[in-house]
């Protein structure tokens, strides 16, 4: 399937890859980084949890001279990987890393992000505006994700079998894994990857825009029963506008409220 094409308006078309819900829990673990991609899964693990030690550790620290509490940081990584591809707020992080001390102050939170940011460890998907004039109630916090969704997965020293017993939790690194692709496929198309929600509960998990203006919206589900469920529960639509299409944004509703490069 042709990322280029489905933005030209071409009906999408793919063969079934194969893939079992079993396959997506080993790929999530085992990341995208060349050096893991043939070794065992068990090793890739170890690997990935390795370079996040480090980080925790020794580069943040390295960044820019400034001393930061390593425990709470590790703290923040877990609540960062448990919550991977959603938009949790500073204040539920703080409560995490705070722990039964009391929550830490958001500004430090804020602080630890921006370090791990700059160190290129988690990558953000900003949410999108269809308008910019437009009346409609936006939400503007971002998804949060790791660069690799291997990462969220070490952060809570995962593997494919507890994977598999948590599948709301698996379902939540599919859908990081895929914003990784994505922003590839649409980085060479001169693209950015976004979210959608506002206040009426609309929500759409992937929009990838172009230079041009033209745009498509993509939802992310682990199975097709969870694709029917969303659509019973209204998940992905957009009441009240115009049908989602790769080229034109759509306008305000009338009642006012849409492989990360392998190292």
């Amino acid at each position: 399937m042709s990322l280029a094409a489905l933005l030209a308006g071409e009906p999408p078309s793919c063969a079934d890859p194969g893939l079992a819900v079993a396959d997506l829990a080993e790929l999530s673990c085992r990341g995208g980084w060349p050096a893991q991609l043939e070794r065992p899964v068990g090793a890739a693990c170890r690997a990935a949890r390795d370079y996040l030690e480090q980080v925790r550790q020794v580069d943040v620290q390295r960044l820019d001279g400034r001393r930061r509490d390593r425990q709470r940081l590790g703290a923040l990584l877990r609540s960062l990987g448990r919550n991977v591809a959603t938009e949790v707020n500073l204040t539920t992080l703080a409560a995490d890393a705070g722990g039964a001390d009391g929550p830490l102050d958001p500004r430090t939170v804020a602080d630890h992000l921006q370090a791990l940011e700059r160190l290129m460890v988690l990558e953000n998907q900003p949410a999108w505006r269809p308008h910019l004039r437009s009346k409609a109630a936006l939400r503007q916090a971002p998804r949060r994700h790791f660069c690799d969704p291997s990462l969220a997965v070490a952060a809570l020293g995962g593997s494919p079998d507890r994977l598999l017993k948590d599948l709301e939790w698996l379902g939540l690194l599919f859908e990081s894994l895929l914003i990784r692709d994505l922003r590839v496929l649409a980085q060479a198309l001169d693209g950015e990857v976004y979210h959608y929600r506002d206040d009426y509960g609309v929500a759409v998990d992937l929009i990838v825009q172009l230079r041009d203006g033209r745009w498509g919206a993509i939802e992310i589900k682990l199975g097709p029963g969870q694709v029917e469920s969303a659509a019973a529960r209204g998940d992905g639509s957009l009441p009240r506008q115009p049908r989602l299409t790769p080229h034109t944004a759509p306008a305000a509703p009338p009642h006012s409220p849409p492989p990360r490069p392998a190292r």
